[in-house]
């Protein structure tokens, strides 16, 4: 699944400026025949380590699972757990 992801980042950065031209020009028809992968709607947040779809943290990459695990052990600096 990792591999299939950033195959389609990949194409969507291949399409990105014809989109852009055809959508600017109205061409929906030509839109369309553009491959469905390359629409960056396809796209999907995935952890970095273990490429888990769901539970994605933005500013670390990681799934909470793999986040949670690795601030533990203390691998994430400036992480730490708290208690109140």
């Amino acid at each position: 699944m990792k591999a299939r992801e950033r195959k389609r980042e990949a194409m969507v950065a291949k399409y990105a400026t014809k989109r852009q031209a055809l959508k600017e020009a109205g061409d929906y028809e030509g839109l369309q025949k553009l491959p469905k992968n390359a629409s960056p709607v396809r796209l999907h947040n995935r952890c970095k380590l273990t490429g888990r779809p769901r539970g994605y943290m933005r500013q670390f990459g990681l799934s909470r699972v793999t986040f949670r695990e690795m601030a533990l052990n203390g691998m994430i600096p400036g992480v730490k757990k708290s208690s109140w």
